[in-house]
């Protein structure tokens, strides 16, 4: 497997310091945190929602603090901890897929989804997001003698994740109809940042972040051709219809008054 090589003249470079690297990196963490913080404090979201959103809610979050201690562990050289823990991934990153994927249905007949957001753009691109979050991450797993590629493919997995936290940090509505791909735009700077790192530091990009960008990107083109075919528009209509979220536009729109 390809793996870099720190040079010899910058012993600070070497994996100690590739390690607080990642630990930095691993703010995204955080910034989606911060994302549904300032939501609920401008109180456009509520506890008062059916269970799933707290079971989601529960799952996600775990793995976010599963995610920056894995980080923190590693920079301080827990390595034998860390590799116990990580096998909880295992288990929790299928669970997360079953839970999102049920949240994201709920909100489809709850309210359509984000308005800013077609409802056959939220439909097949969520599904592809979350999908392609746990392929990058079991692959990283599986890939976890290999650091490079591990804890590459491991944060390329997490950037995924950050997109709901971020979008609602990103003034999205004035984005219309490009709000789903600024905010990918936006996931994107994460695995940016760490190729900008190993350019800096190794003067070569490690070929881990080639794979989980373009697995996003493939991911994302595919949910693209489906949501915009008139089988995706219509398995959508159908899905909603009859429900409070089928009386919204298809198309992302401004409501009255925004």
């Amino acid at each position: 497997m390809a793996s870099l090589s720190p040079t010899k003249a910058e012993p600070l470079y070497g994996e100690r310091g590739e390690r607080k690297i990642f630990l930095i990196l691993a703010i995204i963490a955080i910034i989606i945190v911060a994302g549904f913080s300032v939501q609920l404090a401008l109180g456009r979201s509520s506890f008062d929602v059916p269970v799933i959103y707290h079971i989601h809610a529960f799952v996600f979050f775990g793995y976010l603090a599963l995610y920056l201690a894995q980080n923190a562990l590693i920079a301080g050289n827990r390595v034998d901890l860390h590799r116990k823990l990580g096998w909880i991934s295992v288990v929790w990153v299928p669970l997360m897929v079953v839970v999102g994927i049920l949240l994201m249905l709920t909100v489809l007949q709850r309210t359509g989804g984000p308005f800013f957001f077609a409802v056959n753009v939220f439909l097949f691109s969520n599904t592809a997001h979350l999908l392609c979050f746990a392929v990058l991450t079991m692959v990283a797993v599986r890939q976890r003698r290999f650091t490079g590629w591990h804890r590459r493919l491991m944060l390329c997995g997490m950037a995924i994740l950050a997109g709901p936290g971020l979008g609602r940090l990103i003034p999205l509505p004035f984005l219309i109809p490009y709000a789903w791909h600024a905010m990918i735009a936006a996931v994107l700077l994460f695995p940016i940042a760490g190729m900008v790192a190993d350019k800096l530091r190794y003067n070569k990009v490690h070929p881990a972040w080639y794979w989980g960008i373009g697995a996003f990107l493939a991911f994302q083109a595919v949910a693209d051709i489906m949501a915009f075919s008139d089988w995706g528009k219509q398995v959508t209509a159908d899905y909603v219809a009859g429900t409070p979220g089928g009386q919204r536009p298809m198309a992302a729109f401004l409501p009255p008054g925004f």
